[in-house]
């Protein structure tokens, strides 16, 4: 597998820094490792994340077009169906204020199901950095508003990272425009990258932060003004 892994990873084009152009597209990412199929699966379950907000934005008219990598377009544009593992079980129907976080606790748990089974400790890191990331803006966002917080946190059992979100809460909420505001999260997820990459290990973590930062240069890209809408949840 090791060495299967370093021709996949050193064959991938080199990364610039957050905020230029993205050197390999989402979709040709995943299928650069498809015939690794433990690979696929964990770097699928990341990319679903953006195929998600892709989604939402689209669905909220804040984006004219969607490019998954995971979902199909009509499953990305609300056409049809999610696929049957995003769908809560029985079990883990919850009330939610926001009826769209029955969607996110879904992904989030599906996520954290994908890194026990295939032993992927960086991808369990990750789901609890994002978790508890969201349900810390969730939380400024209530009490700015003076809502009840507790109706706004997202599977808060998964939310675990010691990432100090302090100065990217403050830098978000003093922020003048959404946009400026969305660009502070995508900076803080590449921060949370910068302090977890494995490069030159040729392990698969290493290849998960690289899908990690390519879907937040296409992120950035959609807020630069290359693309005319802004998509969708902080």
């Amino acid at each position: 597998m090791l060495g299967q892994l370093h021709y996949y990873i050193t064959a991938l084009p080199s990364l610039g820094t957050l905020g230029t152009p993205p050197p390999i597209g989402l979709a040709e990412l995943l299928e650069h490792v498809s015939e690794i199929r433990r690979v696929r699966r964990l770097v699928g379950t990341i990319l679903l994340l953006d195929d998600l907000e892709q989604r939402e934005a689209f669905l909220a008219g804040e984006l004219k077009q969607v490019e998954p990598a995971v979902l199909t377009i009509e499953q990305a544009k609300g056409e049809s169906t999610l696929p049957d593992f995003l769908s809560p079980r029985k079990e883990e129907e919850e009330t939610f204020t926001i009826e769209l976080d029955r969607l996110w606790a879904s992904y989030f748990r599906f996520a954290d199901r994908m890194g026990a089974e295939h032993g992927s400790d960086f991808l369990r890191r990750w789901v609890g950095f994002e978790v508890a990331f969201r349900n810390a803006l969730a939380v400024a966002r209530a009490r700015k508003l003076g809502l009840e917080e507790a109706g706004y946190l997202v599977v808060p059992e998964l939310g675990e990272s010691d990432f100090d979100f302090s100065a990217a809460i403050s830098e978000w909420e003093s922020a003048k425009t959404p946009l400026a505001g969305l660009q502070v999260v995508i900076r803080t997820r590449w921060e949370w990258c910068d302090q977890n990459e494995a490069w030159f290990r040729f392990v698969d973590e290493e290849i998960l932060v690289y899908a990690l930062r390519i879907m937040l240069l296409s992120q950035w890209r959609r807020t630069s003004g290359e693309e005319k809408a802004v998509p969708g949840p902080q």
